[in-house]
């Protein structure tokens, strides 16, 4: 064997190496045409998409909260405003000592022991460089300790931000509310309103009356802060700022000064005291008494200090819209309107009286409140003195069918749209109700006691105010409102009384028309009784208002809570303070031009026109006593109504 068969042949291994390189070169070339298909992808096709991710890692969006609009009386006295409140706040990073800073903190500012665990708490559940609140609520006393001593203390600073305070604290709340920190259910009501977003900052929201009811406006409209941020997400610098919308300042149609009178007057009583511009509906005082200082609520109420609120006396329950009494003799001028109406008396006509009442075939006697009895007594005389025997009477020959139908035209029995979600309708019984409720038949006894406002009925003393507007307004109906004006609009109350229109349109005004069915000299029947009530010797109201620089109408009602027997005497039940009767009352003035309209409830208080009269009397004096000052000051010095 020759060596040449071991040696190598070029020309095939030129020819292996050619083959290979084209491969190789091809190969080359798709891999570059896949590299650049995908850079035009990421570049090009999803430029937009990437993009938005990419900002996302780097810009981020803080929401800001708006502040909260204020809350003002009708005079520009502020009733709800934004106090700063300082808290202690702390970046972990930027302490060298976490637990002997806190330490010195506690020595300092008298930390205790929860504040010290929930502040460690933080620090865990937190990133280092966010910072951490220490102590909420700092004292003037804790700013100016720390602030002597702050040189000691890197990373930790006072931080300052608004809350939600209420100056009268109890004597507004029925009205106002309160906010409070908003919670899961919040969060899923605004989340279904879609309005979500516009909350990102917020802590607090309206949980009762004005604050709940009028919340939008009075929140605002989120801003926010574009930032830089790094990998860790700390803060870079700023891009952009957009400033929240304030929530809009509102002012109500409450007289601050009428409150504190209405305050005054409840003193030691369980009660409610509400007073309307008949003219408007605008509510004038809202008090219910036992009340309760909101201020608690807003940074979170213990549960101690909460259970103290479930008394027996109910602090929390609005009793000017949620409590229900029966309305008793001050239902009385509305009877007799319906009687009027319907034919079945005149102002002549006459009821014996021998000092009860009684239905044929029926034993029981349905007593009236003078045991002797009036006599032959007429509407007018009626009214003055209170007969219950007189509105027995008509309240048989009526039937339920027609009362409840009329008083259902006053408003009793349905909410009266006031501009709050605390109220309760109450009960206007008819036989339709008392089947659903107890599917029982109606019986004459049960219309004899409606007769004198007992029984089933029960009202608010809204509705009884509202009732007795519609009544003084001569079947015109204006719906009960708090608001007056929002920023931006004129706050009327502010201009001369010869400026004020008298004429907010509530948008339940035009779904309740008058009540045509009753004759203009039947109004004055009903009115002229109730005026000579309070200004005629003998009159169930007259001690209360005797003396008064006004001229003034009204109706008084004691409602008795407990039923006797035929020879039983209310001295026998009087002792037991839960069982005496329900005071009642109703007023306004002047009479020939009424401006307001008062209604008293008070709790087991014995006589209406004995103990509610005064209460009644003494809100109307503030009234215009503060009226005639403007008249004096106008130049004028008339008497209202005299």
């Amino acid at each position: 064997m020759t060596n040449s068969g071991l040696l190598k042949n070029h020309d095939v291994e030129a020819k292996v190496f050619s083959s290979r390189m084209i491969l190789a070169v091809i190969g080359a070339f798709l891999l570059l045409l896949l590299l650049f298909y995908n850079l035009f992808t990421l570049q090009v096709s999803n430029y937009q998409k990437y993009q938005t991710r990419s900002n996302e890692n780097r810009i981020k969006v803080l929401p800001i909260a708006p502040n909260r609009g204020r809350i003002f009386d009708r005079n520009g006295v502020l009733l709800a405003d934004n106090t700063p409140v300082y808290s202690l706040e702390m970046i972990p990073e930027q302490v060298k000592d976490i637990n002997n800073t806190l330490a010195a903190l506690q020595d300092l500012l008298g930390l205790s022991d929860e504040e010290l665990a929930r502040a460690q708490k933080k620090i865990k559940g937190k990133r280092r460089f966010k910072a951490i609140e220490v102590k909420g609520r700092l004292s003037e006393l804790d700013l100016a300790r720390f602030s002597v001593e702050q040189h000691k203390f890197p990373g930790v600073f006072i931080d300052a931000r608004l809350r939600r305070d209420y100056p009268f604290a109890e004597l507004t709340t029925h009205a106002l509310g309160y906010v409070g920190r908003i919670n899961q259910q919040d969060l899923l009501k605004l989340d279904q309103e879609g309005i979500a977003g516009n909350y990102a900052a917020t802590r607090n929201i309206g949980k009762l009356g004005i604050e709940k009811f009028y919340q939008q406006e009075l929140h605002g409209s989120i801003g926010n802060e574009k930032v830089e941020i790094n990998n860790q997400g700390r803060v870079i610098r700023t891009l952009d700022y957009t400033p929240p919308v304030p929530g809009k300042d509102l002012t109500l149609t409450l007289d601050i000064e009428l409150q504190m009178i209405a305050k005054r007057a409840l003193t030691g009583k369980r009660g409610a005291v509400v007073a309307i511009d008949p003219r408007d509906g605008a509510l004038l005082a809202m008090y219910s008494n036992p009340s309760y200082d909101p201020n608690p609520f807003v940074h979170g109420i213990s549960s101690r200090d909460y259970k103290k609120l479930l008394s027996k006396d109910r602090p929390l329950l609005n009793r000017v819209t949620q409590g229900v009494y029966p309305p008793a003799s001050t239902i009385k001028p509305f009877l007799g309107l319906t009687g009027l109406a319907h034919g079945v008396i005149t102002e002549h006509t006459k009821v014996n009286d021998p000092g009860w009442y009684q239905l044929k075939n029926v034993k029981r006697k349905f007593r009236d409140h003078i045991s002797w009895g009036h006599g032959k007594i007429d509407l007018h005389r009626a009214l003055m003195k209170s007969c219950n025997t007189y509105f027995y009477h008509l309240a048989f020959e009526l039937g339920i069918n027609n009362i409840a139908d009329m008083m259902e035209r006053f408003g009793f029995g349905e909410t009266t749209g006031i501009d709050i979600f605390e109220e309760y309708q109450a009960v206007l019984p008819s036989r339709y109700w008392k089947r659903s409720q107890y599917n029982q038949p109606w019986y004459q006894g049960d219309t004899i006691n409606i007769g004198i406002g007992q029984g089933f009925w029960a009202v608010t003393p809204l509705q009884l105010a509202q009732a007795t507007s519609v009544l003084v307004n001569r079947g015109e109906v204006k719906t009960p409102h708090l608001l007056m004006s929002r920023q931006g609009s004129v706050v009327e109350s502010q201009l001369p009384l010869s400026e004020q229109s008298n004429t907010f349109a509530h948008p339940l005004d035009e779904e309740r028309p008058p009540m045509s069915l009753v004759k203009d000299k039947h109004w004055d029947i009903i009115l002229n009784a109730m005026h000579d009530t309070v200004q005629v010797k003998g009159g169930t109201g007259y001690n209360a208002f005797k003396g008064s620089f006004y001229d003034a109408a009204g109706k008084s009602g004691t409602a008795e809570l407990v039923g006797l027997d035929e020879n039983q005497k209310y001295e026998d039940i009087k002792t037991r303070e839960h069982l005496r009767d329900n005071a009642m009352f109703i007023a306004y003035a002047p009479f020939d031009n009424p401006e307001i309209v008062v209604a008293v409830a008070l709790e087991n208080s014995g006589h209406g026109g004995v103990s509610a009269g005064p209460v009644a009397r003494q809100v109307m004096d503030q009234y215009f006593a503060h009226r005639s000052f403007i008249s004096q000051a106008n130049g004028g010095g008339d008497k209202p109504g005299k």
